[in-house]
């Protein structure tokens, strides 16, 4: 008779354990959408035509993406948290993030971002983001082929699992606790290849392209409830993408260029982005 008492007693007491367990969920889970709905406008992708820069010279801009809302279907968990609610996903309209490129040699481009982490609407970033491309001519009348490595890691703080509406919900598991600040990492890694083409005198020149993107996210909650009790479970999972898109860029000046870009993976998600960008140091080659 002790006995039972006894396995009901290590029953309970391993159900925090349980909870607090690290997640893997499948690559067709509800968890997996939302990760990968949420690459697309944080992937960092050309956002403008192909240049051939000469050595030196420098290009400053910044990029402006819209990140579509989620729908409450992939943002109601299935495998890490079955019975919840949707989570708190759509909280900013777009991203916004400065870019650096400098012109190396032969067409090569070195690109770089970073997003400070300064708390915008309860969300801080702190992303980082680099490319490396080569861009050559194809052809006398300016056109040109490209290839693109591309790479964003960071991290993005947000209370993604218990704001402060679910704090006051009493249906909630978040009620009387404190409001999360969770940690989402999107760890995408791609691989682009398009071509740009001149129009009205060099002046307009749109761009199509293609790519494959590999994305690692990684979640990790941070909350603590009504019973002091704090939660750090993780949620990983491993996808991959394809990836499509096309734009134009015109010339407003010879150092001032405006772009915009059509981005899609087409299993999940298309977003706009819109790009300035101010040139020094050199000219490109057309």
């Amino acid at each position: 008779m002790r006995a039972v008492p006894l396995t009901l007693l290590l029953s309970l007491s391993a159900m925090p354990l349980l909870a607090q367990g690290n997640c893997f969920p499948s690559k067709s889970s509800n968890e997996a959408d939302l990760f990968a709905h949420f690459s697309v406008p944080l992937a960092f992708s050309p956002a403008q035509s192909p240049w051939a820069e000469q050595p030196g010279t420098i290009q400053i801009g910044v990029e402006a993406a819209l990140i579509p809302d989620a729908s409450d279907e992939i943002a109601t968990p299935t495998t890490c948290r079955p019975g919840k609610g949707p989570e708190n996903v759509n909280i900013l309209p777009g991203l916004v993030r400065p870019r650096l490129a400098i012109g190396l040699t032969d067409g090569i481009v070195l690109e770089m971002s970073w997003t400070p982490p300064i708390r915008v609407s309860g969300v801080k970033a702190n992303l980082w983001s680099f490319a490396v491309s080569r861009t050559v001519p194809i052809n006398p009348n300016g056109g040109t082929f490209f290839g693109r490595l591309h790479a964003t890691f960071g991290s993005l703080h947000a209370p993604f699992t218990c704001p402060d509406k679910a704090l006051q919900d009493p249906l909630s598991e978040c009620f009387q606790g404190t409001r999360s600040d969770d940690r989402y990492s999107p760890n995408i890694y791609g691989v682009e290849l398009g071509f740009g083409f001149p129009m009205a005198h060099g002046a307009l020149r749109p761009y199509l392209g293609g790519g494959y993107n590999i994305l690692h996210p990684r979640f990790q909650v941070n909350f603590t409830n009504a019973a002091d009790s704090t939660d750090r479970r993780k949620v990983e999972v491993n996808l991959h993408r394809w990836v499509v898109f096309g734009g134009v860029t015109v010339a407003a000046t010879p150092n001032l260029s405006l772009s915009g870009e059509l981005y899609s993976a087409p299993s999940d998600l298309i977003t706009a982005r819109a790009r300035v960008s101010l040139k020094f140091g050199g000219r490109a080659r057309r």
